[in-house]
């Protein structure tokens, strides 16, 4: 990286981890740039000794964070989103090139990132209860009160953000956070974090932030210390997280993958709904839980519909996101390329035809576009994670229903229509826990509850509002000016 950075300098971080402090790791593991293969440095690794150790640092100190004034809570979230505003290009960068981000993308998540900081810190100062009814001379309160300490694993793909819209309001909430960044994305989707609270002055040990493998994680999964576990990932590494945790019975909030369906009528505008499907299909790569893993097209339109795709797709400029006109960065490794790979023959032997795409170089994979996709084939159900758009027919709104809902995911669907209350009507018999009409799949505004439902998750939502449920739990509370005398 370049020598001229002042927030994240090589020295803080390389061979380290944020245990309270930074302090030297025993293992380390190799910092990637993606598009280039280059090694960026290294960064330690938590093992399940140390996962316990900091664990129980952070539930000692989360007593003194939640005895804090509220509003000192909340100024240490407002110094932290000024300090990512400052530095923000700095950050961006690190979005870029170790999570192989497009620029615009990086410049997003570093935006919603500095949002939800912003949100958080309103949270202290808000109701935390309310006054119950009761028999007269009792004073009958339910009130919110912390967890105290909530672990959070999130994932590679929006790695700053989808860490930081749990940690930052678990935090204003008066919890201690153990992080386990994804060890892929270690440094923007975890070393960023822990720099922000260190200069924001989060006292020590409230914030751990230990990069680690599956072991790393399991054992999160079952240390007393860690009283909630949420996750952001996979639906096969969802279910076995919930699974361990539930045996110790945390309380568990999982947001997990989809197979999402952007619903085009023959109404709407052909060229509106290329340029909804496009970004929801091929932004960063198609790795994003909410991306349009299929394109339900209503018949009338459906040729001129794959033509005008095929065009846009080839389109798109492939190649490394350090470069500003770049629409299409590297997946994030071998395996993602790979696996991304195998639906896309898997689905032609099944009798798709891949119209433009389908083909690789290194890491980068073409945006590509398959038709003659059928409810039989493994392109309509699995979950691809790669700039695939699988485009299929339908004939009647029921039948857009009836196809969309032909999945074991419920997290994101989208319906394109310039009759409102027509996509409305389809809207609501669909199963999912995010709709948008007019709009394509891909959204989040922190201030919204996003959550999924069946194969997406356990039903639990993060964000807005649902932040209060998540990341705090009632007490009930009552006081009487004098103990009464009971019959016996």
């Amino acid at each position: 990286m370049s020598q001229s950075q002042t927030f994240l300098p090589a020295e803080l971080w390389s061979g380290r981890l944020f245990a309270g402090r930074w302090r030297e790791g025993a293992t380390t593991a190799a910092v990637l740039e993606p598009a280039t293969g280059t090694e960026l440095g290294r960064v330690a690794l938590a093992d399940p000794a140390l996962i316990a150790s900091q664990a129980a640092e952070a539930a000692h100190a989360q007593r003194a964070w939640a005895a804090l004034p509220y509003d000192e809570r909340a100024q240490v979230l407002r110094k932290a989103a000024r300090l990512a505003e400052d530095h923000a290009d700095e950050i961006a960068g690190w979005v870029v090139r170790e999570s192989g981000s497009i620029q615009m993308k990086a410049g997003f998540e570093v935006a919603v990132t500095i949002k939800a900081l912003h949100e958080a810190s309103g949270l202290p100062s808000r109701s935390a209860g309310e006054v119950l009814p009761s028999e007269p001379g009792r004073l009958s309160l339910a009130r919110r009160r912390p967890l105290g300490v909530v672990g959070v694993i999130p994932p590679f793909n929006f790695p700053l953000y989808l860490a930081m819209r749990a940690v930052a309001p678990a935090l204003a909430l008066g919890n201690a956070v153990v992080l386990k960044p994804d060890p892929r994305t270690a440094v923007c989707g975890g070393m960023v974090i822990a720099r922000l609270f260190e200069l924001a002055g989060l006292p020590a040990g409230v914030l751990q932030v230990l990069p680690g493998d599956g072991a790393a994680g399991a054992a999160m999964t079952s240390d007393p210390n860690i009283d909630m576990i949420q996750f952001t990932g996979s639906t096969a590494a969802g279910r076995k997280v919930g699974e361990a945790a539930s045996r110790h019975l945390k309380k568990v909030s999982l947001e997990l993958g989809g197979k999402n369906s952007l619903i085009v009528l023959d109404d709407a505008d052909l060229d509106l709904a290329i340029a909804n499907t496009a970004w929801g299909v091929y932004l960063h790569q198609g790795q994003i839980c909410m991306s349009a893993g299929r394109v339900l097209v209503q018949r009338g339109i459906y040729d001129s519909f794959v033509q005008k795709l095929i065009a846009k797709a080839s389109s798109l400029k492939v190649g490394n996101p350090v470069h500003g006109d770049v629409r299409i960065g590297p997946l994030i490794n071998a395996v993602q390329r790979d696996n991304a790979l195998r639906i896309i023959d898997a689905a032609t032997q099944a009798g798709a035809v891949v119209e433009t795409g389908g083909t690789h170089e290194g890491l980068f994979l073409a945006p590509t576009v398959l038709s003659g996709v059928t409810p039989d084939n493994p392109a309509f159900h699995e979950e691809i994670f790669g700039p695939v758009a699988v485009v299929i027919p339908f004939d009647s709104d029921e039948d857009a229903i009836r196809l969309a809902n032909d999945t074991e995911y419920g997290l994101s669907m989208a319906v394109l229509s310039r009759d409102v209350g027509r996509a409305l009507k389809l809207g609501e018999s669909l199963r999912t826990g995010l709709l948008h009409i007019n709009d394509q799949t891909v959204n989040d505004e922190v201030v919204n509850p996003f959550g999924g439902v069946g194969a997406s998750g356990n039903g639990s939502s993060i964000g807005g509002a649902a932040n209060w449920e998540e990341f705090t739990q009632w007490q009930w509370l009552t006081v009487k000016g004098q103990a009464p005398a009971y019959p016996f």
